[in-house]
């Protein structure tokens, strides 16, 4: 399933500068995933943006979990 998901997201550098967007439109997945952590509903999203579906939602979260889900984590510590 997440294989086909992600393909509906896009990167290509002539596009919202290379950043990953919703393929065939120009609304980037960093702005989706920012707008549900500020607790606004996917339903709300959807008549926002009348052209994406209940997918390309599903497939904006399975990219930032593949984007996380890295095999080793490197943390910087510094000063506070």
């Amino acid at each position: 399933m997440g294989e086909k998901l992600l393909n509906r997201i896009e990167i290509d550098p002539n596009i919202m500068l290379g950043k990953p967007v919703i393929r065939g439109t120009r609304i980037p997945v960093e702005m989706i995933l920012r707008k549900m952590s500020q607790n606004i509903s996917v339903e709300e999203i959807l008549a926002d943006y009348p052209r994406l579906t209940r997918k390309d939602i599903q497939a904006v979260l399975e990219y930032a979990a593949e984007s996380v889900s890295v095999e080793e984590i490197r943390l910087t510590v510094g000063k506070r």
